[in-house]
């Protein structure tokens, strides 16, 4: 599945849950290379890029769906790690709930990206060696769907919230 209309159709049509594990230090998303930019020049930033996001998790918050991610990071924090933690201050008031996760505590947790949408549909994520998006695998084995979501329960119980991982951080 490529980045697209029928990927960004996943996370309007879930009925429940959307949970996201990001084991990456870094992305390249072209949409966001400004604003991480001016964060990085400690510039004022409106971030136009993340509006439509922010409109969508509102929404769905609004009628009762949940989106959460955990967040593996290395220790001490990449800029663009950083750059995350600073604009997730934003999808969280918003409604996403994001966890951060020491990489040193991660052991045992897959080393891929993916969604996991109402704990039955399971979208691995594939990236370049620039570590942009090229698109979603959807997975329908059961039982990688099952490892799927105890990795997310093992990943969840082990994170720490992002208001205090901010202030451990002093971010």
């Amino acid at each position: 599945m490529k980045p697209g209309p029928e990927f960004r159709d996943l996370f309007h049509t879930f009925e429940h849950t959307a949970f996201r594990l990001e084991v990456f230090d870094q992305y390249d998303a072209s949409y966001e290379n400004e604003s991480l930019r001016k964060f990085l020049a400690g510039e004022p930033d409106d971030r136009p890029w993340m509006q439509s996001w922010l409109t969508m998790l509102g929404e769905a918050t609004a009628e009762g769906r949940r989106f959460s991610r955990v967040r593996i990071v290395t220790m001490p924090l990449t800029d663009y790690s950083r750059f995350g933690v600073w604009c997730s201050q934003f999808t969280g008031g918003a409604g996403e709930d994001i966890r951060y996760l020491p990489r040193d505590l991660a052991g045992g947790l897959p080393k891929h990206d993916y969604w996991l949408f109402d704990s039955r549909k399971l979208v691995r994520m594939h990236f370049d060696d620039q570590m942009a998006f090229l698109g979603g695998e959807v997975i329908q084995d059961p039982a990688e769907i099952v490892r799927h979501n105890y990795w997310r329960d093992a990943a969840w119980h082990h994170a720490i919230r992002r208001d205090d991982f901010a202030t451990e951080q002093g971010l």
